[in-house]
């Protein structure tokens, strides 16, 4: 009933990051000075593109984009950086590296 009403989108197995090689979680905090259609559509498709990104998220105020990523290690993330930048230009870009997990969860609060 849930599914054919569209509230269950679809079904997932939860991975042990570790366990398949991508322990190290990253907050990409992503700023830019194009906010036309054709920048917003290569960025798109680089987001795409990138299996590293597990979400992708336009925001408000100072911050324009923040993007989760999941790679193996710090240099891992540096090879993920430059593909980023190569693909699609950006005015600024950080990052920082999640320490610990004190909540993470996929559940909806019903």
């Amino acid at each position: 009933m849930l599914e054919e009403a569209g509230v269950i989108r679809g079904r997932v197995a939860l991975l042990d990051a570790a366990k398949v090689g991508c322990p190290l979680q990253v907050y990409v905090l992503v700023r830019t000075n194009a906010h036309d259609a054709a920048w917003m559509e290569k960025f798109g498709r680089a987001v795409q593109l990138l299996p590293e990104i597990t979400a992708a998220h336009r925001m408000t105020g100072d911050l324009d984009y923040i993007l989760r990523v999941r790679v193996a290690d710090v240099p891992a993330y540096d090879v993920f950086y430059k593909k980023l930048i190569a693909m699609v230009p950006l005015s600024d870009i950080s990052a920082s590296f999640v320490m610990e997990d004190i909540k993470d969860t996929t559940a909806m609060p019903l």
